[in-house]
């Protein structure tokens, strides 16, 4: 397949892809104030899922997952590898209701980031990185309690395909003072959704949830180190 054609493919895509999100984000501000909780996170997932599947049609991308009995149905840290956009949107439509850890400047995006901001994300401030502790461990406690799940990048940024950058501790703490079990999350969406790229690539993407782990009888950096360990050795295989 040529340059030329993944351009235009992928030009398709965003088209549809940003005129939806104004559309549903803004249908969704209006609706915020009727919606049930329940059904703002299935307004949010059915969002996701127009997304996944636009994609498909316009540029070829599909996807496998592996282990999805894994998920429970109460309230856990989701820890996974982050290569793309695309593994946010999968995991905000596997599970709900979720809270994801985000920049703070992401909810300032006009439209998605307004109605994102109502689904009570944790907006950090990665200026201020003893700040963002405080904040991720206090505000994610009172989600977890509150029932929401937490999405926790534990890279901080995005990493190119097939490589994993060392996990912060940030994730493993909130496990620990939630007494909230990990469920660890591989994948290899860079391959057909790069970081800072405008192409979308064809192919399969693989997503591999694994079993729970408990925080109860280990620390902060064993813990991080287990997860690290075992997201390490499946993007490895993935590549």
């Amino acid at each position: 397949m040529t340059r030329l054609v993944l351009i235009v493919r992928s030009f398709v895509f965003y088209i549809g892809y940003f005129s939806v999100t104004v559309f549903l984000s803004l249908f969704f501000i209006l609706l915020f104030p009727i919606l049930p909780p329940k059904g703002r996170y299935i307004f949010a997932s059915t969002w996701c899922g127009f997304v996944l599947r636009w994609l498909q049609l316009c540029c070829g991308v599909r996807y496998v997952i592996h282990g999805l009995e894994n998920i429970p149905k109460t309230p856990v840290v989701i820890l996974a590898n982050h290569q793309s956009t695309w593994e946010t949107i999968l995991i905000y439509k596997l599970v709900f209701p979720v809270s994801p850890i985000l920049k703070k400047e992401l909810t300032q995006i006009p439209f998605w980031g307004w109605s994102l901001r109502l689904l009570k994300p944790i907006a950090i401030d990665r200026s201020k990185p003893r700040e963002a502790g405080r904040s991720l461990l206090v505000q994610g406690v009172d989600r977890i309690r509150s029932g929401n799940s937490i999405i926790v990048f534990p890279e901080g940024s995005r990493s190119k395909s097939g490589t994993v950058k060392r996990f912060s501790r940030g994730g493993a703490k909130l496990a620990i003072a939630a007494n909230a079990d990990i469920i660890p999350i591989a994948h290899n969406a860079g391959y057909c959704w790069p970081a800072h790229e405008f192409i979308k690539r064809p192919g399969i993407i693989t997503v591999v949830i694994g079993e729970k782990m408990e925080p109860s009888t280990r620390d902060a950096t064993e813990l991080t180190a287990s997860v690290e360990s075992w997201i390490r050795k499946k993007v490895d295989e993935l590549s």
